[in-house]
């Protein structure tokens, strides 16, 4: 009899200890569901991070859309430029000669011209001897011996006006450099 008693009482520790493993693994189950204020707050963050990500799309296409349409003419500038030289040319042969009447007509024409491609954009870049070479507006066609050393490393002369339109360079100054 004591040995059913002692079975008896192995089998009891042996289910109680099968229902303790049962309930902590309820418990576990339990705690590793999430709460429904949880999976709100996950579905309200994974919300706003998709509202933002949107957001940003509508900022860079309507950027996009913009640059687009400023530089749209840009071809169409950059073709002018060879006519504004022509005009510039034309100026300084016309003032040469001395013909008063035709170089004001002339003048007059060029004048228009220019104030309609500035009010496009188009801007004339202000290069002068003596300034800093800078790359990323100048191109260097030749170098010559600097004729003073103050000019050694600048610029010497200026062959061709450099362009921008809207700030973005079309042209670059074209210049001659001292070493």
């Amino acid at each position: 009899m004591s040995d059913n008693h002692d079975n008896t009482e192995k089998l009891n520790t042996e289910q109680e200890e099968i229902i303790q493993d049962t309930q902590q693994e309820a418990e576990e189950i339990m705690t590793d569901k999430p709460s429904v204020e949880e999976v709100l707050a996950e579905e309200k963050n994974r919300y706003l991070r998709l509202y933002a990500e949107f957001e940003n799309y509508k900022k860079r296409t309507t950027k996009e859309k913009m640059d687009f349409f400023q530089f749209a003419n840009q071809e169409m500038m950059i073709s002018m430029l060879g006519i504004l030289d022509d005009f510039e040319r034309a100026l300084k042969e016309i003032a040469k000669n001395g013909n008063e009447k035709d170089l004001q007509g002339v003048e007059l024409i060029y004048q228009k011209f220019k104030s309609t491609l500035t009010e496009k954009g188009l801007k004339a870049m202000e290069v002068r001897s003596g300034d800093d070479f800078n790359v990323d507006f100048h191109e260097a066609i030749t170098q010559i011996p600097a004729p003073a050393p103050e000019l050694k490393g600048k610029i010497v002369d200026v062959i061709e006006t450099g362009y921008t339109l809207h700030d973005k360079v079309i042209r670059f100054a074209k210049v001659v450099t001292g070493n």
